[in-house]
């Protein structure tokens, strides 16, 4: 992925060329194996949530700094993982921020550790640091509502979030469990809200039935079930002709008019919208994130590589 990031390059391009290539190694095989979730490559003070939707034009530039998250399944289990990229060397010390945290955050977690305890320790490394842009000083901060996450088979949020600040949860960590540690700092407020398009979409976890009276939600719905289950999904997936797996559709199953039989399947609590998460205009959020599971006697850390 980061030989192809450089100015210039669009977006959705960029997107889908992660994508393929994450199709072509994990083998995609529908909910078998395959992509875990959009890749999302948001923007300066967009720190998460964001991947474009078709007619999205948006080209990098070098003075942006881009968060690139994205994962793999196979058999449910989810890879979680996240990156900086940023071309202008003055924002380096606010992915060197980023990345120490996170590593502090991968350090602290274990067996019987309270989930505050990583928060607390998080904290107060990202705090620690400031940046100069363009010639003034800002603290970096933790966005303090984002959070790590457990990890679930086909269940991205497991049902226990690792926070980035302390927060008081004496909540601890089990052997067994699979966790995303990621951490997000910023020159901003260090606190972000939904804003803009919304790309990024989920089944609803619960097994609850819903009656719908509408057969163009009905049959997104089934399509939703069949090609995604409980993993997360883009508009631009719907769109393409496989509509989101070769494996599962084959082609001719491009989905198209659909979004007011998304709305109603939104509204019925069956499907969840996630709009990207921004903080204020003018400010700048990095992020780095990585999985691993507390097995017995180690902690392996599942995403780490040579590059992050």
């Amino acid at each position: 992925a980061q030989s192809i990031i450089k100015p210039g390059i669009k977006l959705v391009d960029m997107c889908e060329q992660i994508e393929e290539c994450n199709r072509r190694l994990v083998k995609e095989n529908g909910l078998n194996a395959g992509i875990a979730f959009p890749t999302g490559c948001s923007i300066n003070h967009v720190a998460a949530h964001y991947s474009p939707n078709v007619g999205d034009n948006t080209v990098l530039q070098y003075g942006d700094v881009m968060k690139v998250d994205f994962g793999t399944q196979i058999g449910g289990r989810i890879i979680d993982c996240a990156f900086t990229v940023a071309f202008d060397p003055q924002f380096d010390p606010l992915l060197e921020a980023v990345k120490e945290s996170t590593n502090t955050g991968l350090k602290m977690a274990g067996i019987d550790v309270q989930l505050t305890e990583v928060g607390e320790a998080i904290q107060e490394v990202m705090e620690s640091h400031e940046i100069t842009i363009n010639g003034t000083v800002y603290p970096i901060k933790c966005c303090r509502n984002l959070n790590g996450h457990s990890i679930a088979p086909y269940q991205i949020h497991g049902g226990k979030s690792v926070p980035i600040v302390a927060n008081g949860d004496t909540t601890r960590m089990e052997e067994g469990e699979f966790y995303a540690i990621e951490t997000f700092g910023s020159t901003g407020r260090g606190y972000v809200l939904e804003d803009g398009e919304c790309s990024h979409y989920m089944r609803d976890f619960s097994d609850r039935h819903v009656p719908l009276k509408s057969p163009g939600a009905k049959k997104l719905l089934g399509h939703i079930n069949k090609t995604f289950g409980t993993l997360a999904f883009c508009r631009r997936w719907l769109e393409r002709d496989d509509g989101g797996s070769y494996a599962v559709n084959g082609f001719g199953a491009k989905q198209s008019n659909y979004m007011a039989s998304m709305k109603q399947l939104i509204d019925a609590g069956l499907v969840n919208a996630y709009p990207p998460l921004v903080d204020v205009p003018g400010s700048y959020t990095a992020q780095y994130e990585h999985t691993f599971v507390l097995r017995p006697t180690c902690k392996e850390i599942l995403s780490r590589g040579d590059d992050y």
